[in-house]
């Protein structure tokens, strides 16, 4: 059964990844216009996010505007949404989870077997999680990608990658790794052995008694 060392690891990898999921997708910097090209004007930029896009003059004011519909989104951009939404609540739900299973905790009881199940339990919905943030920020990526290289769409108008969405990998990757190793809380085939009684030997018959 995995020591309370390995599970305290794993729980603070995959809250820190959590935390990087839940920045990723509040910061509107999942894509930035790009400045391939000779025709490109740097006097502002822009930013777009999940929720909202950002233009940023050179002059350092920020503008920023939320989208008025959330049906006239891409599709990429609707999953992608829905898909990050997903993983923060299964990554709370993941944290409430692990910290009643883990060892060093009082909660879920006394029962060691039990408690590294429930941890187990918490684990698998952190790679859950983990996995569904890392297809939407693929996705979205792949979005990104394909516009960049269509020769239909002005090069002024593409985008880069954003900082938003290498975050957003990064924290998936820990959520994935601190799920994993939350999930090695499973109990062997030792626990269920349990505590072997030691065995009783007869004695042999040249043995007296003495009245």
């Amino acid at each position: 059964m995995a020591n309370s060392g390995l599970q305290l690891l794993g729980f603070s990898m995959a809250l820190l990844g959590w935390v990087g999921l839940l920045a990723s997708t509040a910061i509107p910097q999942w894509q930035v216009s790009s400045y391939a090209g000779d025709n490109i004007i740097t006097a502002q930029a822009m930013y777009k996010g999940l929720w909202m896009d950002c233009i940023t003059q050179s002059t350092g004011i920020i503008s920023c505007k939320m989208y008025d519909s959330v049906l006239a989104l891409p599709a990429a951009m609707q999953a992608t949404r829905a898909l990050m939404v997903v993983s923060l609540v299964l990554g709370f739900l993941a944290m409430a989870v692990a910290t009643m299973g883990m060892k060093c905790t009082n909660c879920g009881g006394d029962d060691k077997v039990k408690k590294a199940r429930i941890a187990t339990t918490g684990g698998i919905i952190f790679i859950f999680a983990g996995l569904a943030a890392l297809i939407a920020c693929s996705w979205y990526g792949h979005k990104i990608v394909s516009d960049f290289y269509n020769p239909l769409i002005p090069m002024n108008t593409k985008y880069e990658f954003g900082p938003a969405i290498f975050i957003g990998w990064a924290g998936s990757a820990l959520v994935l790794l601190g799920g994993a190793l939350l999930s090695c809380s499973c109990p062997g085939s030792e626990s269920k052995a349990g505590y072997r009684a030691p065995r009783s030997y007869p004695k042999p018959n040249s043995a007296q008694e003495y009245v």
